[in-house]
């Protein structure tokens, strides 16, 4: 069914994370390169600083939450239409955001592969 990958940074520049401008700049580049197809996009701009943003994308969904005070942001990459876009998505946020710390895990969501479509309903 897809993959899903949870990542948390730590140690990025506050420049990248604390306008919706710069955010958005990245995030665009991010999902372009990776292969995804966005549908659309919403961002908000916390005050004094602080951006969370979700693509809607035609294979599932990206969305990023920052907190520049930290250096932190809080990552899903949602991928059901094969995992090379969603660790290509991963690879590139990384060498965008160069993190110093990275926690990192994935999911498969494959319940429904397990169980077999005739034990679902």
């Amino acid at each position: 069914m897809g993959i899903h990958i949870l990542a948390e940074f730590l140690g990025v520049d506050q420049g990248k994370i604390s306008r919706v401008e710069r955010t958005r700049e990245i995030l665009d580049r991010v999902v372009s390169r990776s292969g995804f197809r966005a549908i659309s996009s919403s961002f908000h701009q916390f005050e004094p600083y602080g951006v969370s943003a979700v693509y809607l994308l035609a294979e599932s969904h990206l969305s990023v939450h920052t907190w520049p005070e930290y250096g932190y942001i809080a990552l899903d990459i949602f991928s059901c239409g094969g995992e090379e876009p969603a660790y290509m998505a991963y690879e590139l946020l990384v060498d965008e955001f160069q993190p110093k710390m990275i926690e990192r895990r994935i999911i498969r969501r494959n319940l429904y592969e397990k169980v077999g479509a005739k034990n679902t309903g």
